[in-house]
């Protein structure tokens, strides 16, 4: 009965407690390239003309869709939807039946922990998004932005 609330159905989930739920990582602000032949998505460690690294969040959040077309707006439905959501996205693990991890702030208390799991972008974005041409992003793909970092799995 005293479950907390991540472990209801997202669809469940009132406007304040969806917004709570996102862990601040900024993994979703990266540029992403789609494998033309596989159709796998591919990160960069390029950041959104609109992340604000120091502060590690959109620098419009209110107005992010119409200033970024390409946007994707997370709903219950997106994710459900969404493949290339990372590993360590509180929205992936919710919808997979997961608990949050110890560094989530929903469990931890503090939105440094994310950072100190080394699950955040904050020291790992090599440019914006407005800095780059598009013919160079694919020499930008990363892989760490689809795995658990070591430090992340360490407390449970």
């Amino acid at each position: 009965m005293n479950d907390p609330f991540w472990r209801r159905p997202l669809s469940s989930l009132t406007q304040t407690e969806w917004e709570s739920l996102c862990d601040g990582c900024g993994r979703c602000c990266l540029v992403k390239l789609e494998d033309e032949d596989t159709g796998r998505i591919l990160y960069t460690d390029v950041a959104c003309t609109l992340y604000d690294a120091g502060a590690c969040r959109c620098g419009d959040y209110p107005g992010r869709q119409s200033r970024v077309p390409d946007c994707v707006k997370l709903t219950p439905e997106a994710v459900a939807e969404i493949d290339w959501l990372p590993p360590t996205c509180a929205y992936r693990l919710v919808k997979e039946g997961q608990d949050l991890a110890w560094w989530h702030h929903l469990k931890s208390g503090s939105r440094d922990t994310v950072h100190e799991a080394g699950v955040g972008v904050r020291g790992r974005i090599g440019a914006m998004e407005h800095d780059v041409d598009v013919e160079d992003l694919p020499d930008r793909i990363v892989t760490w932005p689809d795995r658990w970092p070591k430090r992340a799995k360490r407390r449970s």
